[in-house]
């Protein structure tokens, strides 16, 4: 099998087994995914980030010129300040999530794995006359993340992102493996993963899909400023804001711990009391198993499914936390 080109060193670990699909490339766990998990929310570890994207933009313009594509505002982002934003479609749909820090010369981002082509090609083509220049930096750099609390040291000189949940730190890719031996122990992805469930932190590709608008998701805020306009999309957002209501929301599921397997991405989710064919109110987007919570889940329902309802997560009882309010 031809492997990944960003297939991680950290796979060689023992006790590593790979994750599949939209994580192929790093470790899904190291043989204890609660152990992993219990480290992370302890402040100790790290977590292995490398097959995501890492793509810069330089030049004197880049903020400035970022402020006009992006759906927050960058123009005056301090020299540090961690921050995310959007790319949305002239419809207003999400097509991409960056997670930004400026270095004082430099805007570097991470993205999802897969789409960093499609978004270097974007910006690319809306260069124009300004001073800026996009690279796409993945082949030598990867990101590690840091929990909140951890004492661990970053190489000077390294790009970090500090956000309430933890540091992302830029290494050169060729210090991954070194890094990761002097500041482990090493956690996959699947307990990186229940933690964010855990925080509802919305993901693309696991709660999104071709018509997610960010209202749904409740990225109002964290990722888009609503005191902006001139960016793609902006219409939308604003009409959803000032006008409407967005016909789904995200919720936190608190999945029945008896079942042996979780509901995978796209199980369908209906009311407890339709039974099995009962209307389909929204999907699973992820579900996680945690060292505390047990079996959780992310879920996208529609707008008018009551907050006190009991609902079916395919053949698995799920009781909802409101996320984003209906």
């Amino acid at each position: 099998m031809q492997l990944h080109s960003t297939t991680s060193p950290l796979l060689a670990l023992p006790g590593a087994v790979a994750a599949e699909g939209q994580d192929e490339g790093v470790a899904a766990h190291y043989g204890d995914l609660f152990r992993e998990q219990r480290a992370l929310a302890g402040g100790t570890g790290l977590v292995d980030l490398s097959h995501r994207g890492v793509v810069t933009v330089s030049g004197d313009d880049r903020l400035s010129w970022l402020h006009l594509l992006l759906t927050q505002h960058v123009s005056e982002l301090p020299v540090g300040r961690a921050t995310e934003a959007l790319v949305l479609s002239a419809n207003g749909h999400v097509e991409h999530a960056l997670y930004l820090v400026d270095d004082g010369e430099t805007v570097w981002a991470h993205v999802e794995p897969g789409t960093r082509e499609a978004l270097v090609a974007y910006l690319e083509s809306m260069k124009f006359f300004y001073r800026v220049e996009v690279a796409d930096r993945t082949d030598d750099f990867a990101v590690v993340h840091l929990p909140a609390g951890s004492i661990a040291e970053v190489p000077g000189g390294a790009v970090v992102r500090e956000v309430p949940y933890g540091r992302d730190v830029f290494l050169p890719r060729a210090e991954l493996a070194a890094y990761a031996a002097a500041n482990g122990p090493v956690a996959g992805i699947l307990a990186y993963e229940a933690l964010r469930v855990e925080g509802h932190r919305p993901r693309l590709g696991f709660e999104t899909d071709h018509r997610t608008i960010p209202h749904e998701l409740g990225w109002i805020g964290g990722a888009v400023h609503l005191e902006k306009g001139c960016y793609r999309g902006q219409e939308t957002v604003a009409r959803v804001q000032n006008l409407g209501k967005p016909p789904r929301r995200l919720v936190f599921l608190h999945l029945d711990g008896s079942d042996v397997h979780l509901p995978g991405h796209g199980t369908p989710i209906r009311l407890a009391d339709d039974g099995p064919e009962g209307r389909q109110l929204g999907f699973v987007t992820t579900s996680a198993r945690h060292h505390e919570l047990g079996p959780i889940a992310l879920a996208l329902v529609k707008r008018n499914v009551p907050v006190d309802a009991r609902l079916m997560a395919g053949d698995t009882a799920a009781a909802q936390e409101v996320i984003v309010e209906p």
